[in-house]
């Protein structure tokens, strides 16, 4: 192999263009000495609620974290159940169980990937205590659809919005962000997200001061006064230093979403040059839909010999998600088996997720393109 690996996601090339500013924000961290729910944190939190349009924005370890404070928030536990999306990641129906509440899976779309509207709506039932919809791979589900039959019934609508920051959709005519639609959006910052950090972090959206309160309170073992508990609640605290790399990178992520959606019209382009679309279908954009494409997710034929093939040529791509929620030996005590949830299962054995990100070059996603063209028409 001749040329150099191109990886999936390249987070050097992205730290060379907030160096200095990043490096400035570190060092009056540490000269400061405050390391824990201080000044950095406290205006990282009001810069997130600005650029997202919310009352209230609270900084937490991780986007798993801001999913469990958000169900504990909501007061969600054993005898309810929460609706979900099989096809996300682990931690979307972990945080279910972890509070002692029953996962309800309602499959997905074809096409968006993301938590079909009309399978929410037939799941709802006296038990229901929160629905889940994930933003996926960083396109926002079709919340409106569902949302006011939640609100009608005082049932939570949590957004999981880890791989979504910045997308947007027109809901009954205006823009509307991923996290402020429901009651409570969940955010992470994992170093690869479309704003990472160089560590954990997550962060909690909240619609009523009652909410953010409560929130506050669990992330700090449930105590409102020092040494005072109201409640059992977590050590889940977003630190100074994050909170400061996060300050920086803030202010770029617009450019840099827009950057990813480049990306991926020339991704769309090239495969229409390459004659591609009888053996792969694109990510779609629904409209009305800002997608800000935190991956690029294709549905492919004979999707494991792709990989291998473009891992030969020196392309990573990577499957997101090899095996639906619903099938994970951890969820057999749910009582689902094959077939339950047909598309999110044939998903599982399409989807590819080539190379994206902000600096990925041209002449970087011919080289994909051509392998890819080079496997399907033997070029």
């Amino acid at each position: 192999m001749s040329e150099k690996v191109l990886p999936s996601f390249d987070l050097t090339r992205n730290w060379e263009r907030v160096r200095e500013e990043t490096l400035t924000a570190i060092r009056k961290v540490l000269e400061s000495q405050h390391f824990i729910l201080g000044p950095e944190v406290e205006a990282f939190e009001k810069d997130l609620a600005s650029y997202l349009g919310t009352l209230h924005a609270t900084g937490c370890a991780s986007g798993t974290d801001a999913l469990l404070l958000a169900l504990m928030a909501l007061d969600v536990g054993p005898g309810d159940e929460v609706i979900t999306t099989p096809f996300s990641f682990f931690a979307t129906v972990s945080c279910i169980t972890r509070v002692g509440a029953t996962p309800v899976f309602a499959d997905v779309e074809p096409g968006t990937y993301n938590i079909d509207p009309e399978a929410v709506l037939a799941r709802i039932t006296p038990k229901t205590k929160a629905v889940i919809p994930v933003h996926l791979f960083g396109q926002m589900a079709r919340l409106e659809e569902f949302a006011p039959r939640l609100r009608e019934q005082g049932i939570g609508l949590v957004e999981d919005c880890a791989q979504a920051i910045g997308a947007t959709r027109i809901i009954d005519g205006k823009v509307r962000r991923a996290g402020t639609v429901g009651e409570i959006g969940c955010f992470s910052f994992f170093p690869t997200k479309n704003l990472g950090c160089f560590g954990d972090g997550g962060m909690v959206t909240a619609s009523s001061d009652e909410l953010e309160a409560r929130v506050r309170s669990l992330r700090v073992h449930g105590s409102g006064k020092q040494y005072f508990h109201d409640e059992i609640g977590l050590n889940s605290r977003l630190d100074e230093l994050q909170a400061a790399i996060l300050r920086v990178r803030l202010p770029h992520l617009e450019t840099w979403n827009e950057e990813r959606r480049l990306v991926a019209e020339r991704y769309r382009i090239l495969f229409a040059e390459h004659d591609l679309d009888e053996w792969i279908m694109p990510p779609i954009e629904e409209k009305g839909n800002r997608h800000i494409f935190h991956q690029y997710v294709i549905r492919c034929r004979s999707r494991d010999q792709l990989k291998d093939h473009l891992a030969q040529r020196g392309v990573t791509a990577r499957v997101y998600y090899p095996l639906s929620l619903h099938l994970q030996p951890c969820f057999s005590f749910l009582g689902y088996s094959k077939g339950d949830m047909p598309v999110s299962e044939t998903l599982t054995e399409e989807v590819l997720a080539l190379p994206i990100f902000p600096e990925l070059r041209p002449e970087e996603q011919e080289r994909v393109v051509e392998a890819m063209a080079e496997f399907y028409h033997g070029k």
